[in-house]
């Protein structure tokens, strides 16, 4: 038998290709075996596949600006960027560059400001009450979606739970719950969309909603959480524009559903794909927070981000010039055999699965990331406590030897549009 044919690395176009977006990672690791820091020929990215390098360029935001990080090269930069020094010509033309005004593009000072904005916005007080909403939501959710033998996973559980658990850490009155859920959730769903896209309504839905709460709460302070979030300072003890304060939350609503429920929605696929596995955590619950991690490893939510270099920089022996748009792939990242060995291989017995990148790191690490867990551990020990079996519906996804899963169309995000899933109920649910 011949051995499989070598991917062609220059013929690959990472951005659009169908078979590369289904399953990236023979393209990766081929692409990090010639060089964990090389330059694709389709446009003109310089991709780095390795762990070590990547680490050196998420924590050096003085040489690499965050300003593209959601486009990349995707509509490209205003203007020619030329000289050994572009950091003004950043600051020149960043109003014009995609999302500006949101948390992931800044650079400090103004990330750093902002960050800390949202993190007097999510206080410890307002997490641990949200922990509590979660497990009463997700018994709710689970109460609307056990009532057959199947389900489609993504859109009767992990989105809207997903949206409304932000919702409430947010201060969203629950009365107002019902109106998210059909705003965000009767059309296009927040994150399904490239980053070139990114931008559309429901991102303009929560902009109108998070203004109203926030001029409302500042005329008229109420006591409650969204007066907590109109009333958050910057560290300076400056008050922020109106436009600020919602740009932070609606980031928080979108980026941290995003990442949820692509969690989720993995997490739940390996267990309905894996029986062995299934069956360990039936019998011992302490293994979930192991393999909430291997599942972040191993099918990161978040496939890469971008970030253009201000000044000439070496990573990893390879010479990058001022103006170098580079893509930190998390995806290839977590599956770096110098750091993680057998890196293919799913084991939630991994000792250092939490090395992973699934949620950056340095200065833009996701300060969602204790959310997400929480959230992955609450639902997935709720929907095994409330069942006896869970497997993949071959009417929708086609046997096991066969299976059909489509993925989001875009070169940001990584996850599943849908996912079907049978299952049967313990007997206090049958």
């Amino acid at each position: 038998m011949s051995a499989p044919e070598k991917v062609n690395v220059d013929e690959v176009d990472f951005f659009i290709d169908n078979d590369v977006l289904a399953d990236p990672y023979e393209y990766l690791a081929t692409l990090r075996g010639e060089c964990p820091v090389r330059r694709e020929s389709h446009h003109d990215v310089v991709m780095i596949t390795g762990y070590d390098e990547a680490l050196a360029i998420y924590n050096d935001p003085a040489k690499f600006s965050s300003c593209i990080s959601v486009g990349g090269p995707f509509p490209g930069f205003p203007v020619p960027l030329e000289g050994d020094d572009i950091s003004e010509l950043i600051e020149q033309h960043r109003s014009e560059l995609i999302m500006n005004d949101q948390l992931p593009t800044m650079d400090p000072p103004m990330h750093t400001a902002h960050r800390a904005l949202l993190l007097r916005m999510i206080t410890p007080k307002r997490l641990k009450d949200n922990e509590t909403f979660m497990w009463r939501l997700a018994d709710q959710q689970l109460d609307a979606i056990l009532t057959g033998d199947r389900c489609e996973f993504n859109g009767e559980f992990a989105t809207p739970f997903a949206m409304l658990v932000i919702a409430d850490l947010l201060g969203v009155p629950e009365s107002s719950h019902e109106e998210f859920r059909t705003a965000l959730l009767s059309g296009t769903d927040i994150g399904s969309s490239s980053g070139a896209a990114m931008d559309h309504s429901p991102l303009g839905y929560l902009y109108a909603k998070f203004a109203e709460y926030i001029e409302d709460r500042r005329r008229t302070p109420r006591g409650d959480v969204l007066t907590g979030v109109a009333s958050a300072t910057f560290p300076d003890g400056s008050i922020p524009a109106v436009s600020d304060a919602v740009a932070v939350a609606a980031n928080l609503f979108a980026a941290g559903q995003e990442t949820t429920v692509r969690l989720l929605s993995f997490a739940v696929k390996h267990i309905a794909e894996d029986p062995e596995l299934q069956a360990r955590l039936r019998a011992d619950r302490s293994l979930l927070p192991a393999f909430i991690e291997e599942t972040l490893r191993f099918e990161s939510p978040v496939r890469g981000d971008f970030r253009l270099s201000k000044v000439p920089v070496t990573v990893g022996d390879v010479d990058l010039p001022a103006g170098t748009t580079v893509m930190l792939i998390n995806a290839a990242l977590n599956r770096d055999p110098r750091k993680f060995a057998e890196p293919d291989v799913f084991d939630i017995d991994r000792p250092n699965a939490r090395s992973h990148v699934a949620f950056g790191r340095g200065v833009h690490s996701c300060p969602g990331a204790p959310l997400a867990r929480a959230e992955a551990l609450i639902s997935l020990q709720l929907l095994l406590d409330r069942t006896t079996d869970i497997w993949i519906d071959e009417q929708k996804h086609g046997p096991v030897d066969n299976r059909r899963y489509q993925y989001l169309p875009t070169f940001v995000l990584r996850g599943l549009t849908k996912l079907h899933i049978g299952f049967s109920l313990s007997g206090s649910d049958g």
